[in-house]
Parts: structure tokens; C-alpha cells; sequence
């Protein structure tokens, strides 16, 4: 399970900004973008970080997910498309190989959200 080795990376650049900040506020909420071609379990990436933030700084914040969608350009048909992850990548009219993903890939923290001292 990859999302244990994510949430650990997630966790140490949360860690990382929250300690140069001058107020150390109380996390909230991190707001993260995860792209369904970066194969992903959101429910798993939850579960994550609920067991790792158990007792340290971020105790009780909650992991707030928004998915990206996979979205494919080709070239031949000059039109995106969506292809169906695990079945099938190429596009459904020409059947040109995926080449050009345009969203999908993205796995980055959005914004954090606490509350000062």
C-alpha cells in the first residue's frame, strides 16, 4: 500500500510548514488534489493518515480529498476524452494510443487550514 509510504511524505511537509510558522497554528484541515491516474485509494490514503496523525500535531485533522479526473488529448481526433483507467487508454474513436494526459497525474497539497493561538 503505497498511500502509507504518501501519507508519511505528507506528513513530514505538513510538519516541515508548520514549524516555520511563527504561531504554530491548530491544523484543521489539509486539503489535498489526488489525480485518479496516480492510482490512489482515496479511502486508503484516509485511512493513512488517520492512523499516522494519531497523537501528534495534527491529532484531529481531518484529510480533505478532491479528485481529478483522467482526461486524455489526441492528437489524430484533436478532442479530449476520458479514458477508463485499467481497460482501456486509448482514444474512443481512432484508437491512437494515449499520448497527451491533460488532468489526472496531480497529487498536491491545496491548502491548509488552521486556526492561530
Amino acid at each position: 500500500m503505497h498511500e502509507t509510504d504518501m501519507t508519511k511524505a505528507l506528513l513530514i511537509t505538513v510538519q516541515d510548514w508548520w514549524e516555520s510558522q511563527p504561531e504554530r497554528p491548530e491544523i484543521k484541515q489539509i486539503h489535498l488534489t489526488v489525480g485518479k491516474f496516480t492510482c490512489v485509494e482515496p479511502a486508503s490514503l484516509q485511512f493513512a493518515f488517520e492512523v499516522q496523525t494519531r497523537n501528534t500535531f495534527l491529532d484531529g485533522a481531518k484529510l480533505v480529498i478532491q479528485e481529478t479526473p483522467l482526461i486524455a488529448f489526441c492528437h489524430r481526433c484533436q478532442e479530449e476524452y476520458r479514458p477508463e483507467i485499467g481497460i482501456k487508454y486509448a482514444c474512443p474513436k481512432c484508437q491512437a494510443p494515449m499520448e497527451d494526459i491533460r488532468s489526472g497525474r496531480e497529487l498536491k497539497i491545496d491548502r491548509i487550514e488552521g486556526i492561530h493561538a
